[in-house]
This record gives structure tokens, C-alpha cells and sequence, in this order.
């Protein structure tokens, strides 16, 4: 098996055929997480000579002089009681949490099956009243006591036909007392919160591999063919689909929309990120997040891998395809835009929005003008094969805080981007971290949910 820390920014990244197989066993080969035979790896590493590194794309980003060394506001650190979906709230946005004051790791759960040659965890954790609600690589769906990390209860959500019996994928969302789990078993689960008993269970077409959002009694969830879907939470069955431009080449990992009011803001692997009436699936805006020169095979994928951000009355998004963008939610036009290129998603909050860039770059940029205060790279002075993969950011109890394929946590200073502290989680760690009832809650890819006090 690959060492996913050697991966880079290409760590995520699985160039599915625009069928979208559901079985591993058909993605496989194309999968940078599986091993593979010598001819194979030959190819492999040829491919990987011939690129051009993403960073090249990125030499215009540099702080504004104008910028440098000036302050900006960021609001106080605020408990969060929950956290129901993915991104925190509906529009997949929080500020800043007040969590895990000593930064300390308090304990380390097995949550099952770990991420593998066959089996990848994709499923953000989900947090409420006291409950964590997690999936593993085997599309097993557990609850845990969030003080104490015991189990209270595991359902394992894979399909009794053996058809499609190695699928990966999907994620988990809460409403209404129930857990809503999508899988790459071509399918949307209702579970009850505290019993974990399946209420219903509905096919889809294509495999789902990001989290669904539920919102005003609707589940919203994204398949790999590039497809919104729409379902009655209570029974459900599906109310509306919406079919973006398809794409043969895909992240391995999936974005999940986000609600404001009756509308949904969703991201799709052609790079377009589409606002629809929640009601019905009415398209009110579509933006391309792609650049018309993409010169190299990294760029040719545009994705949007990371999920859209609502703050204020803004979008904020970032696709593969070098184009980090804020998208005005009314009518869809581009404010700003800088050439970054990421599968993360952005953190917004006060005067800035943060980004971890595929080469693990974090950036702080203007919320207002699209300029950068600072930039920190992370992976600076490591040689290429030793560079880290690095998730998504957290703001919580002013550390900006982000993890890695090397096992570390870091804590940034959110003004200056300096390290205030590091913490080894014991694994690889590709998802971001949510924080919830004064913790910070991260599931590895070793299988372990691990709590940071």
C-alpha cells in the first residue's frame, strides 16, 4: 500500500471513469491509496515525473503590502453545543469555537474498520446532545459517548446483495432525532439516534461518497455522477434531482451542500457550484470554478471536493482547478478570486476566510478584497516524498488548527499563521477535526476517533 503521507497534494485524489463504479474493485487501479503491480507503478511514477507541481500555479499568491502586519477583527470563541452536519451548521459554517483549552489528547476510541487498500473512511464526525455519531471503511455507523468515548450502539447500513458488497464512501448527518447516512452502496439510510435501528433505506443510481445535509425535511446528498438529490426525510422517497455537467475525473473525497432559507449551494467535479430553490431544484445561479488555461494533468481536474461555505451573504468555495473564489449568494457573481488549488474546505470567520491548499499551504485572506494578510507553509523545508497532506481547518479558542497525513494536529496563531502548538494523533489524518462541547473530536485514518481536551 501506498504511504498516503507520500501522496502529497494528490493524497485525496481517484480518477474515476464517468460511470462511477460503485465496487472498489473496479476503481482499484485507479485509486492512489491501493498498492500496485510493478507495470502498474512504473506507470505510476512516470506520470508522477511528468507533472507540473501544483505550487508553480501558485506563484502569484503573495501578502499585500497593504496587508502586511495589520489587524483584523475575529470574533470571541463561542461554546457549540452541536454538530449536526459535516460543516457545523446548515450553511457548513462556524466561527469561532471555544474548545479544548490544554490541547491535550483525552482519549482514543476504535470506531472499526480502518481506511485500506479496499476501504476508505470518508465520513466526517457528527456531534449531538452529547452524542458522537460516526462510519467507518466498512459503511458501519456508530454512536459514541462523547465524554467518555464508549459505544452506545453500531449498524452496520451495507445492502444484504452481494452485488455491490466492496463499495466505499459516504458520510453521516442528524434531524429530528434520526441519522441520515449516505454510502458508496448506492444508497440513503434513516437510523434512529438512539437505537441505531434503520427506519428506511432508498437506492440510488451512483454511489454516494460525501455526507448528506438535511434541512427543513429534506435530505440533500451529491452521487459521483455529479447528480443532486433531494429526499423526504420522513419516508424517503425522492422529491427532485438536479443533474450538473458530468466529469470523467473526480476527488476521491465529496462535498455536502449547504442551506441558507430555501436555498442550497452544492459543488460538483466539473468545477461548478450551483445555487437551487431547496423547495424544487430550480437552478437560480451557476459559477464555473475553473480557469480557462489548464496546461497540465493535475489542473485538467476540477472539482470542488471541499464543501461550500454560506458566511454572510457570501459563498466561499475552492476547486482543484486553482480557483478559490467568494461568490456573491443572491446572484451568483464573483467577487474575488485567488489561484489557489485545494480539496479542502475554507474556514470563514470576522474579517478573513482560511485556506489549506494541496501543498500545504495555509492562507489568510481578506473576506472583503480577496487579499492575503499571510501565508504559512506548513510542509517548508521537507523534501517532496516527505511533505504532509493537511485537512481542512478548525478555528477554535483562537488557534487555527489543522491535521495531518504525518499523525499531527498543529495550532496556528490565526493572526500570524505561527505555530503555537503541535500534538501527535498516533495516524494519519485526512479529515478536518470538528469541535463540539468545549472538545475537539477527529477520526483518523486508522480507525480511531480521537477527543483533544
Amino acid at each position: 500500500m501506498i504511504n498516503r503521507s507520500k501522496l502529497g497534494a494528490v493524497a485525496v485524489m481517484a480518477l474515476l471513469t464517468l460511470s462511477a463504479c460503485s465496487t472498489v474493485s473496479k476503481v482499484g487501479s485507479l485509486n492512489p491509496f491501493h498498492g500496485r503491480d510493478k507495470e502498474k507503478g512504473k506507470a505510476s511514477a512516470a506520470a508522477r515525473t511528468n507533472r507540473i507541481p501544483v505550487i508553480a500555479l501558485n506563484d502569484q499568491l503573495k501578502v499585500a503590502d497593504a496587508l502586511k502586519g495589520q489587524d483584523f477583527f475575529l470574533p470571541a470563541p463561542a461554546p457549540q453545543a452541536d454538530w449536526p452536519v459535516a460543516g457545523g451548521t446548515l450553511e457548513q459554517s462556524i466561527e469561532n469555537v471555544e474548545a479544548a483549552p490544554a490541547f491535550q489528547v483525552a482519549w482514543k476510541r476504535s470506531i472499526g474498520l480502518a481506511s485500506s487498500r479496499s476501504h476508505h473512511i470518508t465520513a466526517p464526525p457528527i456531534a449531538v446532545g452529547g452524542t458522537l455519531f460516526v462510519m467507518d471503511g466498512g459503511s458501519t455507523v456508530s454512536a459514541h459517548d462523547a465524554r467518555t468515548g464508549a459505544q452506545l450502539w453500531r449498524q452496520n447500513i451495507m445492502p444484504k446483495s452481494k452485488r455491490d458488497h466492496e463499495a466505499f464512501g459516504g458520510g453521516v448527518s442528524y434531524a429530528d432525532g434520526k441519522i441520515y447516512a449516505s454510502s458508496g452502496f448506492k444508497e440513503v439510510v434513516q437510523l434512529d439516534a438512539k437505537s441505531g435501528a434503520i427506519g428506511w433505506r432508498t437506492r440510488t443510481e451512483a454511489p454516494l461518497h460525501s455526507a448528506p445535509t438535511v434541512a427543513d425535511g429534506r435530505v440533500f446528498v451529491v452521487d459521483v455522477n455529479d447528480e443532486m438529490l433531494a429526499f423526504d426525510a420522513a419516508s424517503g422517497l425522492q422529491l427532485w434531482t438536479y443533474q450538473a455537467l458530468t466529469e470523467p475525473a473526480r476527488i476521491l473525497a465529496a462535498s455536502s451542500p449547504a442551506v441558507a432559507n430555501d436555498t442550497v449551494v452544492t459543488s460538483f467535479a466539473s468545477g461548478e457550484l450551483v445555487a437551487l430553490r431547496a423547495a424544487n431544484g430550480i437552478e437560480l445561479w451557476n459559477a464555473s470554478l475553473s480557469r480557462a488555461s489548464r496546461t497540465n494533468a493535475l489542473s485538467e481536474i476540477r472539482d470542488i471536493a471541499g464543501r461550500p461555505v454560506i458566511y454572510k451573504t457570501d459563498v466561499f468555495a475552492v476547486s482543484h482547478a486553482d480557483y478559490f473564489a467568494a461568490v456573491d449568494l443572491r446572484t451568483g457573481s464573483v467577487r474575488w478570486t485567488l489561484p489557489v488549488s485545494a480539496t479542502t474546505t475554507p474556514w470563514a470567520a470576522g474579517d478573513v476566510v482560511y485556506v489549506v491548499d494541496q501543498t500545504g499551504q495555509v492562507l489568510c485572506v481578506s473576506r472583503d478584497s480577496g487579499q492575503l494578510y499571510w501565508i504559512r507553509d506548513l510542509n517548508e523545508g521537507l523534501k517532496k516524498k516527505k511533505r504532509a497532506y493537511w485537512s481542512s481547518p478548525l478555528l477554535a479558542g483562537n488557534r487555527l488548527i489543522t491535521l495531518s497525513t504525518h499523525g499531527v494536529a498543529m495550532a496556528l496563531n490565526p493572526k500570524t499563521g505561527a505555530t503555537m502548538a503541535t500534538l501527535h494523533l498516533g495516524s494519519e489524518a485526512l479529515l478536518g477535526p470538528i469541535a463540539v462541547g468545549g472538545m475537539i473530536y477527529a477520526v483518523t485514518e486508522g480507525g480511531q476517533l480521537v477527543a483533544i481536551r
